[in-house]
């Protein structure tokens, strides 16, 4: 009797396994719990909320990415026919879901019944995890590039890293990489246009990491930081897995959003379930304010400071007394003024120096050019000479200081409020910008003499005329960077927004574009100067013919003394319809704390200096 009982009871237990391990069972398990409303399941889809309540929208701009005919708009439809292709016959290899998606395999084996599933071969994927040997990861920062539209702000990727590093291990690891896949074929002009716009697809790029240090270390000539992350190997295994899966598939790449630095922050939170990043950049993700994102999650352990083929130079031409500049510029053209004095009465140590800058001199002069013969028989002739004296050279000789990290300098965005007083009218002023950072401020962190500012508002109140707008500056970036006999960089600058401009004695907001090019001087540690040509187009209502071109020059003095920053600069115009503008300014800046400070401003325009000077008091609060 209990033996039939048994038997009764194991045919009726017998079907239910099976239930649950068909298409038909996981899904009804899967709706019962809501599943495609688990955020792992949304990050896994990228997956934003829409316009409308209950709707969704996936980043990912590929078809490939999704099983159903509506998964890019509808995370429920997306889970269902994963589901449905997971179980399907595992006769189709490398082309099996279980294959493509093994990062959502992985998870969905946590939530529904999925071990007894038939699994296919995937070959391809094991060849790509097999290469990518991985258990740790470390957030990387190549910092501000001017150069680059999509760069200047600063970069992220990600390393990859297995086993122990030092020792330049990690030269072997693996780096992460979004970018732009741009048309070279593009002019700076509809490069900018497309970048803004989303124009170009992106891609998610995993490649050696000595690439990128070449790259940016030494083509670019960017100095990295690199920042250790705590993620587990389980962590970092589900990274690796959600990779594979972004394999080829195209996103919108935008500049200043949906850009690098944001798509490393799905990807951490793919790795780390429950953990939000992107929340925290809903118009604009500016790269260092992802790392500090990534900082404030408890994610980050420690930093390191990889400095710049031309940093490095620098650096051992700072430790060589000034007299040698000039016989080590010549040493790398011809190697045998080592013989030769001053270069032969120095000591030991002094020679290496000289032999060790000279070589990293010539190394940096060739950067980016066609291989010369005759440059690389010297630069040959002095590797051996620096090996025949590497004894004699102190092993700390020319290593740069890293200084302030960029992560810990003042916040992106600011807000301003101040008094001033204008043709004895008195004002109280208030301001926002959206980032990042411009000359006259506390330079911790930044490169000195860049100027990098993106969306900057400035209000004002007076008792007469109420609230009213005195600039907006939608772009406004600068780069004064010092020439002398090894570095010959050109100083630049672009703006664009609207300003208020005074023609025949009236106050007109005019928008307008300008630029210029020139050269800077660096007079002292800490104090340039600079000249730059400059063109103009503005549209002016206080003109008969509104829009008119304008060319002229503008130069001035850059200095900073500790927590004193000091800014001066005065221009000329000359516009085509016959009118001159002059100008001049000058900014204080006084940083109380990393995050506060005080500016004082003095402006000028066209008048003698009394009749139409302009002055400020403004409270800086960064964040």
């Amino acid at each position: 009797m209990m033996r039939t009982v048994f038997l009764i009871l194991s045919l009726l237990l017998l079907p239910m396994p099976t239930l649950a391990g068909s298409a038909e069972g996981v899904w009804a398990q899967a709706q019962a719990r809501q599943l495609w409303l688990h955020d792992q399941w949304l990050k896994l889809g990228h997956y934003k909320a829409g316009a409308w309540p209950g709707s969704w929208r996936s980043h990912a701009d590929d078809a490939r990415f999704f099983l159903a005919a509506d998964g890019a708009v509808n995370p429920r439809a997306e889970l269902q026919a994963t589901l449905e292709a997971l179980l399907a016959p595992a006769d189709a290899g490398d082309d099996h879901a279980q294959c493509r998606f093994v990062a959502r395999l992985a998870w969905l084996r946590t939530q529904l019944p999925l071990d007894a599933i038939a699994q296919p071969d995937c070959a391809a994927y094991r060849e790509f995890r097999s290469g990518v040997r991985a258990d740790r990861a470390v957030l990387v920062f190549p910092s501000y590039y001017l150069n680059s539209p999509s760069s200047m702000f600063g970069h992220t990727l990600l390393r990859l890293d297995a086993g122990e590093q030092g020792e330049g291990g990690e030269y072997l690891s693996f780096a992460v990489n979004f970018g732009a896949l741009v048309d070279p074929s593009d002019n700076g002009l509809f490069y900018a246009f497309r970048g803004l716009t989303g124009g170009y697809p992106g891609q998610f790029e995993v490649d050696h990491y000595y690439k990128k240090i070449r790259d940016y270390n030494r083509d670019e000539n960017r100095d990295i930081w690199e920042y250790r992350l705590n993620l587990t190997a389980e962590e970092t295994e589900r990274l690796i897995q959600h990779l594979w899966e972004l394999k080829g598939i195209n996103f919108a790449y935008y500049f200043f959003d949906e850009n690098c630095s944001y798509r490393v922050l799905e990807l951490l939170e793919v790795a780390r379930p429950g953990v939000s990043l992107t929340e925290h950049f809903p118009l604009t993700a500016i790269p260092i304010d992802t790392i500090r994102a990534v900082q404030s999650a408890g994610m980050v352990t420690g930093r390191q400071f990889r400095p710049a083929q031309g940093t490095v130079l620098k650096a051992q031409l700072d430790a060589l007394p000034a007299d040698l500049h000039d016989d080590v510029q010549a040493l790398s053209q011809d190697p045998q003024r080592l013989l030769a004095p001053p270069l032969a009465q120095q000591d030991a140590a002094m020679q290496a120096a000289a032999v060790a800058t000279a070589y990293r001199y010539l190394r940096f002069t060739q950067t980016g050019t066609q291989r010369d013969p005759d440059a690389a028989r010297r630069s040959l002739t002095l590797l051996r000479e620096l090996r025949a004296r590497a004894s004699a050279l102190p092993s700390d000789w020319g290593t740069p200081d890293a200084g302030i990290a960029p992560d810990l300098a003042h916040g992106s965005r600011r807000l301003s409020v101040g008094v001033g007083r204008e043709d004895g009218v008195r004002h109280a002023s208030l301001g926002f910008r959206m980032a990042l950072h411009s000359l006259h401020e506390n330079r911790d962190g930044f490169p000195f003499g860049a100027q990098i500012n993106l969306g900057n508002l400035e209000l004002r109140l007076e008792e007469s005329a109420g609230l009213e707008l005195d600039r907006l500056d939608l772009v406004d970036i600068v780069s004064l960077s010092p020439r002398d006999r090894f570095f010959t960089p050109l100083s630049w600058a672009v703006q664009t927004g609207v300003e208020r401009q005074w023609v025949a004695g009236d106050v007109h907001r005019a928008a307008q574009v300008n630029g210029g090019v020139g050269a800077t001087v660096a007079l002292a540690r800490g104090l340039r100067t600079y000249a730059l040509a400059t063109a103009r187009v503005e549209h002016n209502h206080g003109f008969r013919d509104p829009l008119q071109p304008a060319l002229g020059v503008r130069g001035g003095v850059l200095a900073a003394w500790g927590r004193l920053t000091l800014h001066g600069e005065a221009g000329v115009e000359q516009f085509a319809n016959g009118r001159n503008r002059v100008r001049w300014q000058l900014r204080q800046n006084l940083t109380l704390a990393r995050h506060h400070a005080l500016q004082l401003s003095v402006d000028g325009h066209d008048q003698r200096l009394g009749e139409r000077t302009a002055l400020g008091l403004q409270y800086h609060l960064y964040y």
